[in-house]
């Protein structure tokens, strides 16, 4: 099979040809350093913008953009009725996987001549061939010696491609993903053809829109959501834990100097573990378990393995306990868990917190402008509520998208699939850059076909997912008929447009139009969704 190769016709002979034209040509879909995705992603830019009930879908999706061409290239839909061709080609449709169509074109002589006529046309005014004023008539045979046979059918065969391939295409206007056009005839054979038979035969291949197939038809109608809550987003409980910690925070600590540690105490203390092995063979070091100064307060018990506070209660400044103690099966480190263990646990210094007493007086200090305590707890759980609730919408958001997923059938196309996977690898990188600060040759090797090419193996269910979720989101949004006002749509554009420009960061306005409209179609499906979902909540 030949070789799939990008439409790319040399400047230096089409500029004869078409000097104002724009040549048909695909991008090469590949990270390079300097690759502007990576200077001003769209998807890292318009975030600060969105509200936050948006921010946390584009965060969750990070869609995709399902762009769709109505012809070969830029510039080129005008041609198509401009310029007519001299005869009807003939083209072939044949579907792959994938959702790949592939075009086999088969152009007569008819039309290879009249491109070729241009061409010699085009040589002719721009040619200065000694002997001949410039614009001039040159006898063809002259003028093909000057510029070269070869160069003539290039060009020729570079012009049938560029008047024809419009024509092509027509079957599947509006179809087409952008980007996605590839020749995938050699042009070297291309050539032979045309100068054998002088007609010409390609192959074109592009991916089209997937098609959606939902099991069973219109699923999404009978969702039903189980979404568990951590218990840790209980409101009440939480804004019980945010007052203790404010009211800590106005304590002085002080020295404990008669007594051992007590529940409430702060201890500086020193760590150190070895497993305890049950074939007698030597105990090793546990470096995850150890530490050097550690502030521990005992009021953070619940955060440490389980028997550790209660086996260092009573211990003193200076003193150390030994014990021993076993990782449970529950550990969020899977390689300790079950870990018999030795714990060693010096102690070097002993503190309790001289806390003020809780009236009135301390309202203000714990929250600018209250005056009362009971101001201060309505106005955290106030607080606290409002984080439940974002919390909440954005789990109901995750198992929704979580469901839709699997409940749709689609071809995904390479050129989507790749897209995605771009989009995904560039955010991890630029959220890489801004903590690290990558040098030019790290970003270079990160950002190299090679690193992109194992990030999408190696993220393939992911992206593949995504790129379900994406689609199903915006099906529902055409079959429910669902609308945002032109207004939200103008002000979310207006604020990421400000974003970049107070970051003094490029942008193109139409693509930032374009994701904030998926953001919006996407906020739009999920409350519908919510509103109309079974939806269970369980806490864990």
């Amino acid at each position: 099979m030949a070789t799939p190769i990008a439409i790319q016709f040399k400047p230096s002979i089409l500029s004869f040809l078409s000097p104002n034209s724009s040549s048909v040509t695909t991008k090469a879909h590949f990270l390079q350093p300097n690759d502007k995705f990576l200077v001003s992603s769209p998807l890292k830019q318009i975030v600060p913008s969105l509200s936050s009930r948006h921010f946390s879908f584009l965060q969750q999706q990070q869609l995709s953009s399902t762009r769709f061409v109505a012809s070969a290239a830029p510039g080129v839909a005008d041609t198509v009725e401009k310029d007519k061709l001299p005869a009807d080609i003939h083209v072939t449709e044949t579907q792959e996987p994938n959702s790949r169509v592939r075009l086999t074109v088969e152009v007569p002589t008819v039309v290879c001549e009249d491109c070729y006529g241009r061409v010699i046309r085009e040589f002719m005014k721009h040619s200065k061939v000694p002997g001949f004023r410039p614009g001039k008539n040159v006898p063809e045979d002259i003028l093909v010696g000057y510029v070269g046979k070869q160069n003539v059918q290039k060009a020729a065969v570079e012009s049938i491609l560029k008047r024809t391939l419009p024509h092509a295409m027509s079957s599947i206007t509006g179809k087409a993903l952008e980007d996605s056009i590839r020749i995938a005839t050699k042009f070297a054979d291309m050539e032979k053809t045309y100068v054998s038979t002088n007609s010409l035969r390609y192959d074109v291949i592009v991916d089209v829109a997937p098609e959606i197939k939902w099991k069973p038809d219109n699923a999404y109608k009978n969702l039903k959501v189980v979404v568990e809550l951590d218990s840790d987003m209980d409101a009440q409980t939480a804004s019980e834990k945010e007052f203790k910690r404010r009211h800590k925070s106005l304590g002085a600590l002080k020295i404990v100097t008669d007594r051992g540690l007590q529940v409430g105490d702060v201890a500086v203390i020193d760590i150190s573990a070895t497993t305890i092995e049950q074939d007698g063979s030597d105990a090793k070091s546990i470096p995850a378990a150890e530490s050097k100064g550690f502030n521990f307060d005992t009021e953070d018990g619940d955060n440490v393995l389980p028997g550790f506070l209660d086996s260092i209660i009573g211990i003193k400044r200076g003193e150390t306990k030994s014990f021993p103690l076993v990782f449970p099966d529950s550990w969020k480190q899977e390689d300790l868990r079950g870990v018999h263990a030795q714990f060693t646990v010096d102690c070097k210094e002993l503190f309790y917190r001289d806390l003020p007493e809780v009236n009135d007086s301390i309202a203000d200090k714990l929250i600018p402008g209250c005056s009362s305590i009971e101001e201060v707890k309505q106005a955290l759980l106030q607080r606290c509520l409002e984080v439940e609730q974002a919390a909440k919408d954005q789990a109901t958001d995750n198992a929704i998208l979580d469901q839709l997923y699997k409940m749709v059938e689609v071809d995904i196309p390479q050129s989507l699939f790749e897209e995605q996977g771009r989009q995904l690898y560039g955010a991890q990188l630029l959220q890489l850059q801004a903590n690290m600060k990558l040098s030019e040759q790290q970003l270079a090797s990160l950002s190299s076909p090679r690193a992109v090419n194992e990030f999408l193996e190696a993220q393939k269910e992911n992206i593949t997912s995504i790129i379900k979720q994406n689609l199903a989101v915006g099906d529902i949004f055409i079959r429910e008929n669902l609308q945002f006002s032109t207004e939200e749509l103008v002000k979310e554009v207006q604020n990421s447009i400000e974003e970049f420009q107070k970051s003094q960061q490029e942008y193109d306005e139409d693509r930032v139009k374009q994701q904030v409209q998926e953001v919006l179609e996407g906020a739009k499906v999920l409350e519908w969704l919510r509103e109309n979902a079974d939806i269970q909540y369980i806490t864990r």
